[in-house]
């Protein structure tokens, strides 16, 4: 009886260690839907309702509609913002103005070229760049904050110019249901 009690003492130590042994690895936040597109599903809240409008005012889909895009594009190992991406984030900076209670996230992105750290502060450069230019646009610089994913989330798939060029980028994200208060 002695040797089964150490047995069976030591199979239920052996099945602890075990479950104890393995950590989850770390895994990345889920992507916002529709990321560079239209709202994925917030906006249909209010469609056809019979209310005549098919985007809740200070939504996502409302943010899409007004500034036309979520999206800035940069040059190759730059976070420098051109003409473009200033007239988009002027239309950005005015929706926000009209939205005073949404807060929002700059996500800045890299192409897949560079180091993993690298890509990370070159990201967060774009990101912060982003939202100094909104907040010099009168944007409450506190209701921005700031990520980097640098080149863990591309928005195209290859090892071209044309998916390097999409994937050099900063993107302001309204959560969905932003319309909440601040």
């Amino acid at each position: 009886m002695n040797h089964l009690t150490k047995y069976a003492l030591a199979g239920a130590m052996l099945i602890a260690v075990a479950g104890c042994a393995k950590k989850k690895p770390a895994t990345l936040p889920p992507a916002p839907a529709g990321t560079g597109m239209t709202d994925g599903g917030a906006g249909s809240a209010g469609a056809d309702t019979g209310m005549g409008s098919t985007t809740v005012p200070g939504s996502r889909a409302d943010f899409i509609a007004q500034a036309g895009t979520d999206t800035v594009l940069f040059g190759t190992d730059s976070s420098d913002v051109d003409s473009e991406a200033q007239a988009i984030l002027l239309r950005q900076a005015q929706w926000l103005q009209k939205n005073p209670n949404v807060r929002v996230t700059v996500e800045g992105h890299c192409d897949e070229r560079g180091t993993r750290e690298y890509n990370l502060a070159l990201g967060d450069r774009r990101a912060n760049s982003a939202k100094n230019f909104l907040a010099s646009n009168g944007v409450y610089a506190a209701r921005i904050s700031v990520i980097s994913y640098g080149k863990e989330r591309p928005a195209a798939t290859g090892s071209d110019d044309a998916a390097y060029a999409q994937n050099r980028r900063a993107v302001t994200v309204v959560p969905v249901g932003a319309n909440g208060s601040f």
